[in-house]
């Protein structure tokens, strides 16, 4: 069983999940994380039965019109057991209001198939108009 609570987890804590599902850019300057993380609209933990940080999903919103899903990641061993989908929908129930949720990832297989499953589309397959989405990575 898998609980889900707002208690932000600790910076040894987020660290060792993003080193577990490689997120490398992330656990570099762990100040940095700890920052990005505490700067967050909304920050959801899942833990297992023993505590274990199993995954987090974090937000970057104004709470009105617009709701980034910034990170969502599961360590690998809970990984399609529900907890990323329990996460997520947690996420898009608080946010129901928020005319845009949007959210950016790698095209790894099977996660087209998940943001689909939530309502998701790909930018460029929105219609009547097509969307442009545009990023800067440093």
């Amino acid at each position: 069983m898998t609980s889900i609570s707002s208690e932000r987890p600790t910076t040894d804590e987020l660290v060792d999940l993003y080193d577990a599902v490689g997120w490398t850019a992330y656990t570099r300057d762990p100040a940095v994380l700890r920052r990005a993380v505490d700067g967050s609209h909304r920050v959801l933990a899942a833990r297992d039965d023993d505590g274990v940080l199993v995954g987090l999903v974090r937000v970057v919103s104004d709470g009105a019109t617009i709701a980034y899903v910034q990170d969502l990641l599961v360590r690998p061993a809970a990984q399609r057991t529900g907890v990323g989908g329990a996460l997520l929908d947690a996420v898009l129930e608080r946010y129901g209001h928020v005319r845009q949720t949007v959210l950016l990832t790698d095209a790894e297989p099977g996660q087209r198939a998940f943001y689909e499953s939530r309502g998701f589309t790909e930018a460029h397959d929105v219609e009547p108009s097509s969307l442009r989405a545009f990023v800067l990575l440093r």
